[in-house]
């Protein structure tokens, strides 16, 4: 690739007609829906909610089979092939400079470890995205103010005339921004009904799994692992409005949409994740710091308010939770510990209580300081898979759900979000995530959905509560479906 420059310039939006002002990502993506690369990481609501990003025309679409890395190193030399100049005044404070946007697979593995992992039910690319220049951000306030909305347009260096080029660029963009989407369109689709998710497994065969995995901890192989079990649903054709239906039903703050084409199919990858992976950024003094965020411990909301705090409260309460996320807390730290300074990591309060639509979860921050000469995507391979949706040793826990699950992930338990070029980083984890395609040879007519739902296992898990977890964590993903069944 030839080595490129990006200089990012803001154009403030504050003009834009828009039906919504307090939540324009809905009204941006119709507006934005026929752009090559389309993909949005979406904070809708939960903590923390600070912004929103909105790519589109990738400069370099991984969704061309010639371009596309198949490894983080691959990815991390696309990256490096390209340079962030001095921005202007008014783009300083962005949170992402350009760069790669885009999806992380499972199947990536853990770097430099030769692991044997199957692959997917349906073929999807190691990594989808691409490398983008030009982006809308969306600012949300927390005084109830109306959103900030700014187009970031960069001068680039590949081009000839770099500034005359990014000011046209510019000038279309907030001439195609200006056009309200038309409402007929934005809800084509909705009509084509859903069916309710199938398994593809039973309920008896996925407890089977959890007795595998409990097997393997009773051997001391493992202390615990995630073990997942797929669904399958009939869609509407445009997964944009089945994004939105999902915003309204499960909403979170690490949402995320994206289009890809692979394998001769057209795919749209849609997450309601509630997850942090990795936010890698720079403090006042100058010092990088990771942050990873797991997750362990999940009960489902209460029917009414006072059910709903006696969950809460029994979730709080639970050993067997809290020995799970504790577990977890420490390979979080020992992955980190590898790119820190010496005694550079540390744990915030033990456990926190967050709430989403459908479930209550326990969390807990884990931070490093990263030490001097790493890059990016250093950091990332450190964590990557998150360990909260592999278990406890990584690789063997890795190993044992190949084994259990019989296929592969694809980007379930993946990651999405954004490497830019100044070495910033935030990454989701892809639960609560749907992957559409239409496919004429299905079962189902028109386009179908297919997801995973899972646990983590440890010597305590009863199978059957185990799978009755992964059926609330699949409520809001088959409430957005429903929402669509005429």
């Amino acid at each position: 690739m030839e080595r490129r420059t990006l200089s990012p310039r803001a154009y403030a939006l504050d003009s834009l007609s828009l039906d919504a002002p307090h939540d324009p990502v809905p009204e941006l993506l119709r507006r934005l829906t026929d752009r090559p690369g389309l993909i949005a990481l979406d904070s809708v609501r939960g903590v923390p909610r600070r912004w929103s990003i909105i790519g589109f025309d990738p400069f370099v679409d991984f969704s061309n089979s010639e371009a596309a890395p198949t490894s983080l190193d691959e990815l991390g030399a696309l990256l490096d092939a390209c340079a962030l100049s001095e921005p202007s005044d008014d783009a300083r404070g962005e949170p992402f400079m350009g760069g790669f946007l885009g999806a992380l697979s499972y199947e990536l593995g853990v770097r430099g470890e030769a692991l044997a992992l199957p692959e997917p039910a349906w073929p999807q690319p190691l990594i989808a995205g691409g490398l983008y220049r030009d982006w809308v951000v969306v600012e949300h306030p927390a005084n109830g103010q109306p959103a900030a909305v700014r187009l970031m347009v960069s001068e680039d260096s590949a081009d000839r005339d770099a500034g005359a080029m990014a000011s046209r660029r510019a000038e279309a963009l907030v001439d195609l921004l200006q056009r309200p989407a038309s409402k007929a369109t934005s809800e084509d689709g909705l009509e084509a009904g859903a069916a309710p998710g199938e398994r593809t497994v039973s309920r008896a065969v996925h407890c089977e799994r959890v007795e595998g995995a409990r097997a393997l901890i009773a051997k001391g192989e493992i202390y615990q692992a995630n073990v997942s079990h797929r669904m399958l649903a009939a869609a509407p054709g445009d997964p944009l409005a089945l994004y939105l239906r999902l915003r309204e039903t499960n909403p979170g703050p690490y949402m995320g949409f994206l289009r890809f084409h692979h394998a001769g199919q057209d795919h749209a990858l849609l997450s309601s994740s509630p997850e942090l992976l990795l936010e890698l950024s720079e403090n006042r003094d100058g010092q990088r710091i990771a942050r990873t965020r797991p997750i362990k411990g999940t009960v489902a909301r209460g029917a009414d308010p006072e059910a709903d705090e006696a969950n809460r409260a029994a979730l709080l309460a639970s050993e067997k939770d809290i020995a799970e996320l504790a577990m977890i807390v420490d390979l979080e730290r020992n992955d980190l510990g590898r790119i820190a300074e010496p005694g550079g990591v540390s744990v915030g309060p033990f456990p926190e209580l967050e709430t989403y639509a459908a479930v209550h979860h326990l969390v807990a921050d884990v931070t490093a300081k990263v030490a001097p000469g790493l890059g990016a995507v250093d950091v990332v391979a450190s964590v990557f898979p998150g360990g909260s949706i592999t278990g406890a040793p990584k690789l063997r826990s890795m190993e044992a759900i190949a084994e259990l699950e019989e296929e592969g992930r694809g980007f379930f338990t993946g990651s999405m979000g954004f490497i830019d070029l100044r070495g910033r980083v935030a990454l989701s984890i892809l639960i609560r995530t749907m992957i559409h395609r239409v496919d004429p040879a299905s079962d189902h007519s028109g386009a179908e959905v297919s997801f995973h739902v899972g646990g983590g296992i440890t010597w305590n898990s009863d199978p059957g509560l185990e799978d009755d977890e992964t059926l609330w964590k699949a409520a809001g993903l088959l409430r957005a479906l429903a929402a669509i069944a005429p």
